[in-house]
C-alpha cells in the first residue's frame, strides 16, 4: 500500500505511525529540518526587530570607551594594592590556609614583597607604586578597583572573560556590543577600533570579534608599524570606486533575496560602504602631522624606543578616535621578550615589569591627562586592566633578580578614569597580603555592567536573539556598581 505524502514537502509516511524511535526520526526528519530553519529566520526576524527598536531608558554619561588592556596580568601588589606584610614576611611559606584553586599555588611557596616602594599621591592619597610614576600623578583622576576576582588562572580563559564575559568565545567582544547598542557618532568611522602593537593576546582575535552580533560590530584593526589599515588607498578615482561599490551592492542584494539568511550578506554591503567612507576619514584621524611637538614628547612618541614610540602612537590616536566619535576603542601591549604574554613575569619581575611600565604608562598617563585637557574626559571612559593579578607569593626558595609571580585570580587591581566614574577612590580589599578579596569582591561581569550603565545601556536589556534566546554581554550575572560612581 503507497503511504500517503506530507502535505507540504512530500515525504512518504509523514502521518504514519513510527514503530520504533529510529523510523520515526527518519520519517520526521524534514519536519525537524523546517523547524530549525523556521526558529533560525525567527531569531533572525526577531534580532533585528531588537536592533531596531533599540533604546535605553537611562541617561548616559559617557560617550566613548578606551580600553588600555594589559595584557598578561600585571602584578596588583606592585602596583595599585599596597602591601606591607609582604616585606615582613618575605621567604616564609604560606602554609595551607593561603592555598588557593584559583592561583598558582602549595604551602611550601614563599611571600614575596614587592621591589617598588609605594606612597600616597595626590590629594586623594591613593597608594601607588614608584613602578608607575606618570599614573601616580594621575591619582586624583583614577578609580581603582582592588577587589576583582576572575573565574581561572589561565590566560585564554581570562582574555576571553574580559573582552566577551565568557570563558570559551564564541560571544560578542565589550566593543562589539556598544558598537551594536549605539553604533558610531561619525558615519565615516567604524564604532569599534582596535589598535594594535603587533600582538594578538591569547584567546586570539574572538577576544575582538562581533560574533552573532552583525560583522560590521567586529574591531576594525589599525596597526602601529607600517601601514595602518590595508588598502585604505584606492587605486581607482572615487567617481569609479563609487560605480564598483553600487554594482557590487546591487549584485549582492539581488544575491541576499535569494537565500534565507540575508544577514550575513548586508553586513557585508554595510562593511563595504564604511570602507569607502574610510578611505578618506582613517587618513586623518591617525595622522598626527597636525600634533605639536610637546604633545608627541608627552606621548613618547620621540622616544628611540620603538615599543614606548609606538605605544605612545597608539594612545595619541585613541584620543584623535574618540575625538571623531567612535565608540569604543582598544589598545593592546606590545610583547617586548620572549614570552607568553607581555605582562606574564614568572621570572625576572623586576626587569620585565620595569620594561614593560617604561613602554606604556607614560602614554596612559598622558591620555588620561590630554582628554582632560580637552573636556574629553568626562565623557570617555578610560578602562586600565589585565586579565588577571600575580601571585603575592613565588615558588622561588631564593629570592633574587631572577624570581617572579605567577596567575593569580583570587585578587587583582584594575583602574577606570573619567566617564562618571569616582575620581581618587579606591574600591575593595584583599587580605593582609594580597592572596583573596576580604571586601567587595567585583567580577568582570559587574565591570562590564557598569561601564554599559554609564554609556546609558542596560546590561539586562542590551540583548540580541540568538540560538532561540536573547543573549547579553553579562547574560545572568553582573551588577552596575554604584559604589564607583560619581553622584549616586
Amino acid at each position: 500500500m503507497k503511504l500517503p505524502e506530507h502535505s507540504s514537502c512530500g515525504c512518504p509516511g509523514a502521518f504514519v505511525a513510527a514503530n520504533t524511535r529510529r523510523d520515526f526520526l527518519r520519517n520526521s526528519s524534514c519536519g525537524f529540518g523546517m523547524f530549525a530553519l523556521a526558529g533560525l529566520m525567527a531569531d533572525r526576524s526577531y534580532a533585528e526587530q531588537r536592533a531596531a527598536s533599540l533604546t535605553s531608558p537611562l541617561q548616559a554619561k559617557a560617550k566613548h570607551v578606551i580600553f588600555c588592556f594589559m595584557d598578561g596580568g600585571p602584578s596588583h601588589v606592585d602596583t595599585f594594592d599596597y602591601k606591607p606584610a609582604l616585606a615582613q614576611y618575605q621567604g616564609q611559606q604560606i602554609g595551607e590556609a593561603a592555598v588557593s584553586k584559583k592561583s598558582q599555588s602549595n604551602a611550601s611557596r614563599r611571600w614575596l614583597g614587592s621591589p617598588w616602594a609605594f606612597q600616597q599621591r595626590g590629594q586623594s592619597g591613593l597608594w601607588v607604586s614608584d613602578l608607575f610614576p606618570s599614573i601616580a600623578d594621575c591619582a586624583d583622576d583614577i578609580c581603582v578597583v582592588r577587589s576583582m576576582v576572575g573565574i581561572q588562572p589561565l590566560h585564554g580563559q581570562q582574555n576571553l572573560l574580559l573582552h566577551t564575559g565568557r570563558l570559551i568565545g564564541q560571544a560578542p567582544s565589550l566593543g562589539s556590543w556598544v558598537s551594536y547598542g549605539l553604533g558610531s557618532e561619525n558615519e565615516n568611522l567604524p564604532g569599534y577600533v582596535l589598535l594594535n602593537n603587533d600582538w594578538i593576546p591569547n584567546g586570539g582575535f574572538e577576544n575582538f570579534s562581533s560574533a552573532f552580533l552583525p560583522a560590521n560590530h567586529a574591531a576594525t584593526m589599525i596597526r602601529a608599524d607600517g601601514e595602518p589599515v590595508d588598502n585604505i588607498v584606492s587605486p581607482d578615482r572615487a567617481d569609479v570606486q563609487r560605480r564598483k561599490l553600487s554594482l557590487l551592492d546591487q549584485q549582492d542584494a539581488e544575491f541576499a533575496k535569494t537565500t534565507a539568511d540575508s544577514a550575513a550578506i548586508e553586513a557585508a554591503i554595510r562593511n563595504y560602504e564604511t570602507a569607502f567612507r574610510m578611505q578618506s576619514a582613517v587618513p586623518d584621524v591617525v595622522s598626527i602631522a597636525d600634533e605639536d611637538q610637546h604633545t608627541l614628547a608627552r606621548y613618547g612618541i620621540d622616544s628611540d624606543n620603538d615599543y614606548r614610540r609606538f605605544y605612545g602612537l597608539q594612545c595619541l590616536r585613541a584620543r584623535r578616535l574618540v575625538e571623531a566619535g567612535v565608540r569604543f576603542v582598544e589598545i593592546t601591549c606590545p610583547l617586548t621578550h620572549s614570552n607568553n604574554s607581555p605582562w606574564d613575569q614568572h621570572s625576572k619581575l623586576v626587569k620585565y615589569h620595569n620594561e614593560n611600565a617604561m613602554v606604556t604608562e607614560q602614554a596612559v598617563a598622558t591620555l588620561i591627562q590630554d582628554l582632560k585637557q580637552r573636556g574629553l574626559l568626562d565623557e570617555t571612559i578610560v578602562l586600565w586592566a589585565g586579565e588577571m593579578g600575580r601571585t603575592p607569593h613565588t615558588a622561588s626558595s631564593h629570592i633574587d633578580e631572577n624570581t617572579g609571580r605567577d596567575h593569580h585570580v583570587d585578587g587583582y587591581s584594575i583602574f577606570l578614569a573619567g566617564g562618571g566614574f569616582r575620581p581618587g577612590f579606591a574600591y575593595g580589599e584583599t587580605d593582609e597580603f594580597g592572596n583573596s578579596v576580604v571586601e567587595n569582591p567585583l567580577s568582570v561581569h559587574d565591570i562590564h555592567a557598569t561601564m554599559l550603565h554609564q554609556m546609558g545601556l542596560d546590561h539586562e536589556r542590551l540583548t540580541y536573539r540568538f540560538g532561540g534566546r536573547d543573549v547579553s554581554l553579562t547574560d545572568v550575572h553582573g551588577r552596575v556598581v554604584t559604589e564607583l560612581l560619581t553622584g549616586t
